[in-house]
């Protein structure tokens, strides 16, 4: 053994090594996955849109009132869920999440014009709210923060890769049309649906709310881990403990949240209206599954190398706002592209990379602005600001699709929403190394 390297600090370094590595395996697939069904479940939409819009009857604009519905049911059943789950413990209340929307998902195929779509939409996102922000605290319970950024973009790969395999079977879905004297779109909800009332089932046998409780953790393993966390829970920060309201009202909430907002928004609506961009340019349903696949293929890559990239330098602003901005300029540059399919597929390539790549890197930056007292509240406030975006956003798209015909004029609030973003983050850094300055140079 080199005489540099202290025996102890090989002997913490191997308990430390032993603990994540079965932490990483035993709890994020499992959410994953989970995520993953979530995912298929709200966008869907997207996919049966292409068949189901006719058959109910149903305009961009109503559509897009629908889809715009979910997130107001999210917003408003999001703190709240994230609060009872940090009371009754995760393994319950992931699993009552899940069980809520799967059931609520299949039963989706069952509507029958415009409003029994608006209340599925709603009711689906009363189902699903506070699943993200639950596993986000969830994660904050396991991971220090130092692995954060790389175990969030792993997790959150989900989001792409239920698009990348996602699209192809949705669209599969929809050759079912006429079999058991159904559409083709109500076999998608259908099928789509009820793996996450099953992995909901699951939750209950497999997640351990704390780590006192996995026992797969030898006894060193669970004191180092303990230990560790509340070393950092001990740490002051921005977002100290204070009242719920004034949680909900702090500043750097609202700042993060911002800076989340156009990227939520760009993820859940491209999700949902890629389908029908890419069907614009004379596309069989098949075809756009295989296009819409691409994109997210790659995003899905390179937001877990993004985000490795950011743990490895520890640098979380600007690792937040370069891919938020290219996401920006390369949404705005699609209005320069309405004529070619393969440019057109460049640019949202492009914009979807930058914008799954900051998920690790934010979601690193936001935990670690937040005292433990108010991670529940926080993090659950954070995504809430930012699906308000979300839902005006989504809105908005289908009412500009229908009144100029154009997709591309149609996604410049995402552009908006996301350079705000952008300028926002670099604010906050800036404002963190100006709190930061009398600290390093004391007087």
């Amino acid at each position: 053994m080199p005489a540099h390297l202290p025996e102890t600090n090989v002997r913490d370094a191997s308990i430390e090594h032993g603990a994540m590595r079965k932490v990483g395996w035993r709890l994020v697939p499992f959410l994953m996955l989970c995520y993953f069904i979530a995912y298929v479940d709200r966008v869907n939409a997207g996919f049966a849109a292409l068949t189901m819009n006719k058959d109910l009857g149903l305009s961009q604009a109503a559509f897009g009132l629908g889809a715009g519905l979910f997130y107001i049911a999210y917003i408003l059943f999001e703190v709240p869920s994230n609060l009872a789950m940090e009371k009754v413990g995760a393994r319950l209340w992931i699993a009552r999440i899940m069980i809520s929307w799967g059931i609520v998902g299949a039963a989706t195929a069952f509507v029958v014009g415009p409003y029994s779509f608006y209340a599925s939409r709603f009711l689906l996102g009363a189902g699903e709210a506070g699943f993200f922000p639950g596993v986000i605290l969830y994660l904050t319970y396991w991971f220090p923060k130092a692995y954060r950024a790389r175990i969030v973009a792993v997790f959150m790969v989900a989001i792409p890769l239920s698009s990348f395999f996602g699209s192809p079977i949705s669209a599969g879905l929809l050759e079912l049309e006429g079999v058991g004297g159904l559409h083709g779109w109500q076999w998608l909800f259908i099928v789509e649906g009820l793996p996450a009332a099953l992995l909901g089932i699951g939750a209950l046998f497999l997640l351990p709310d704390r780590p006192a409780d996995a026992r797969w953790l030898t006894s060193r393993e669970r004191d180092w881990l303990e230990g560790t966390l509340a070393a950092e829970r001990a740490v002051a920060k921005p977002v100290g403990h204070m009242p719920l309201w004034k949680t909900l009202s702090n500043k750097y909430v609202w700042a993060l949240g911002l800076i989340y907002c156009g990227s939520s928004a760009t993820s859940n609506a491209l999700s949902l209206w890629q389908p029908q961009i890419l069907k614009s340019f004379g596309l069989s349903n098949f075809e756009t599954g295989l296009m819409n696949m691409i994109p997210f293929g790659i995003a899905a890559a390179l937001m877990i190398m993004w985000g490795r990239r950011a743990d490895k330098s520890g640098e979380r602003i600007w690792n937040t706002a370069l891919p938020l901005a290219l996401t920006s300029v390369c949404l705005g540059a699609t209005l320069l592209t309405t004529n070619s399919l393969v440019a057109t597929m460049a640019l949202l390539s492009l914009a979807l990379i930058g914008n799954y790549a900051i998920k690790g890197p934010f979601w690193a930056l936001s935990t670690e602005f937040l005292s433990a007292s108010t991670a529940a509240a926080g993090i659950a406030a954070i995504n809430t600001i930012s699906h308000i975006g979300t839902s005006g956003a989504t809105t908005l798209l289908g009412v500009i699709k229908d009144k100029t015909g154009s997709f591309p004029i149609a996604l410049l609030p995402l552009v908006a929403l996301t350079a705000a973003g952008t300028i926002t983050v670099l604010l906050l850094g800036r404002q963190q190394q100006g709190a930061a300055a009398p600290l390093q140079n004391p007087a």
